[in-house]
């Protein structure tokens, strides 16, 4: 299952919802995030002045807690957080 920016797929135990705006971008740590109560691989971006955020990068959905129409709900809202800033930022595109 994939979006314009994210992607979805499956091992025995998870489903893994991955961040493409993120692709590439290193791992640093991983972390229970309290947002989507699951566990999360992170990364770091920076912005112009040279301050770093935190970012997700892809969550490790239990599929015994998660099923995979909640995991496509939150991918749909990260295409639609996505395209909104898009809208914002590059309107005639």
């Amino acid at each position: 299952m994939t979006g314009r920016f994210y992607s979805i797929y499956e091992t025995h135990d998870h489903l893994i919802m991955e961040d493409k705006t993120k692709s590439g971008l290193e791992v640093r740590e991983r972390y229970f995030d309290a947002k989507y109560g699951t566990d999360c691989d992170s990364g770091i971006v920076y912005d112009g002045g040279g301050t770093g955020y935190k970012v997700g990068i892809r969550w490790y959905f239990r599929k015994i807690t998660f099923n995979l129409d909640q995991i496509v709900k939150l991918g749909e809202d990260l295409d639609e957080r996505y395209n909104a800033i898009r809208e914002m930022t590059c309107p005639d595109d």
